[in-house]
């Protein structure tokens, strides 16, 4: 029997991961979930970009929709779990929209991760949903070099396949950068 491999995310993840959620739809407005689901990976992409650590440290995999992090994909599709002390999850004309049920506590937050939501809601909040999938499958993004060198990338865009079960090296973002590369590791390895 195959054992399933399924990522625990830490207390902290996902106080971060509500918190966050509720402060872009306090920002933006009603978030859809897929909406909700790139702007996580964004948050982190970014974060990573800049400083060589991880916003929320999840594992994305390669889906035809993704970077996704599949256990916030669970928890935003069906019954609320990990997050139902922050979000709750209606249907408007068969859209799931994701709505706080509490107010922003900013705890597990820096001043450079409130500058980096801020830069997020700036950057991509007006956006689609539909506009952030292309975003994060945009050509030499961590999403496209996977499916790309994994040869599921034409199986992917022409809807052969849905998802895999491939990360999304995370890591490549900074390959240029040995100071930011040591940093990342040093995270990784820590958490």
């Amino acid at each position: 029997m195959q054992k399933l491999s399924y990522i625990k995310l830490s207390d902290n993840q996902i106080d971060k991961v509500g918190n966050s959620i509720i402060y872009l739809s306090e920002k933006i407005g009603d978030l859809s979930k897929t909406k909700a689901l790139k702007l996580i990976y964004i948050l982190d992409e970014l974060s990573i970009k800049k400083s060589g650590i991880p916003f929320f440290n999840l594992k994305y995999k390669l889906w035809k929709f993704g970077p996704v992090s599949e256990e916030i994909f669970i928890d935003l599709s069906s019954e609320t779990t990990l997050l139902k002390k922050y979000i709750e999850r209606t249907s408007e004309d068969g859209v799931i929209i994701i709505k706080p049920i509490v107010a922003f506590n900013d705890d597990e937050f820096s001043d450079n991760d409130i500058d980096l939501l801020d830069f997020v809601i700036e950057k991509f909040g007006n956006k689609s949903a539909k506009e952030l999938v292309f975003y994060t499958h945009r050509q030499n993004s961590p999403w496209h070099n996977t499916a790309l060198e994994n040869s599921v990338l034409e199986l992917l865009e022409n809807e052969e396949i849905n998802n895999t079960e491939l990360l999304i090296d995370m890591s490549s973002l900074i390959n240029h950068d040995e100071r930011k590369k040591m940093i990342y590791r040093d995270f990784i390895e820590a958490n």
